[in-house]
């Protein structure tokens, strides 16, 4: 994935973001994202590090090794796994098209929140299958902003939302991957292929939610595209503008939001 490709950029907001999503979702996306003790796992696309932290508390005896493209991506993650005290993880700057392993070396590989930023997702996967041992495990999170609902129903949160859809379509990639995990496994021959949907409800019965995931992980993410979207002519400041209040405004006492990620499970 060439750094452009990343349409939210790598500010130290953006990193921050990602940390907030992590540690949100940790129960629901990462609850059984665990692999047998001593494996050696292959982390494709660490970005900063932010589920790294997570999978490395969740299995603390195996070794795991996280690649990103991202120079500044892997500074970020080096210092956040100094500050953790990780002693299991060894981050890499490497190019998840070109690995740089030998065939069946890692008894596992994860990819979460990558492949929505590939032209070739197709590719990445099969990139990643030969470097996974006969028999190894590959786990893939993604993803799906076809799948957000809200209320107060708002045609200018769609609107704003749709920017990030047609953003990242233009640079390459897809925001609702997420609905075709199966049969993107299914296309590279893995077996024994789950899938599982891991919806987010939140009302204001759920604070914690609302905080960590409307306000700091999606609406976060979609304010942060506002200025390119104008600039692209997608949208105009007004609308989006709105937009934004709108998804803002589902965090209120009597407001709702709803968004499904996916992840898929196949073995090789």
């Amino acid at each position: 994935m060439e750094q452009n490709k990343y349409v939210h950029g790598y500010s130290r907001k953006e990193a921050s973001r990602l940390n907030d999503q992590a540690d949100t979702l940790e129960d629901i996306i990462h609850c059984d994202s665990t692999f047998p003790d001593g494996s050696l796992v292959l982390e494709a696309g660490c970005g900063v590090g932010a589920q790294t932290r997570i999978l490395s508390a969740k299995n603390p005896h195996l070794k795991i090794i996280s690649i990103d493209i991202s120079e500044a991506s892997i500074r970020e993650a080096t210092e956040m796994q100094k500050q953790a005290g990780l002693t299991n993880v060894e981050f890499r700057q490497a190019d998840i098209f070109n690995l740089p392993f030998d065939d069946e070396t890692f008894d596992s590989v994860i990819v979460c929140f990558v492949l929505e930023h590939l032209d070739d997702p197709i590719k990445a996967l099969k990139a990643v299958k030969r470097v996974l041992k006969k028999g190894g495990v590959l786990m893939a999170i993604e993803g799906d902003h076809g799948s957000a609902f809200f209320y107060p129903e708002s045609e200018y949160a769609h609107t704003a939302i749709n920017c990030q859809i047609q953003l990242q379509k233009l640079s390459g990639g897809n925001s609702n991957i997420g609905r075709e995990l199966y049969p993107l496994f299914k296309s590279i021959g893995l077996s024994e292929i789950s899938v599982s949907p891991r919806m987010v409800y939140v009302d204001s019965g759920k604070p914690l939610l609302v905080e960590g995931f409307i306000k700091n992980t999606f609406t976060a993410m979609i304010e942060g595209v506002g200025k390119m979207s104008v600039d692209q002519g997608l949208v105009d400041n007004s609308t989006f503008e709105k937009g934004i209040r709108d998804l803002y405004r589902t965090t209120e006492s009597d407001g709702v939001f709803c968004y499904t990620f996916f992840k898929g499970i196949g073995k090789k």
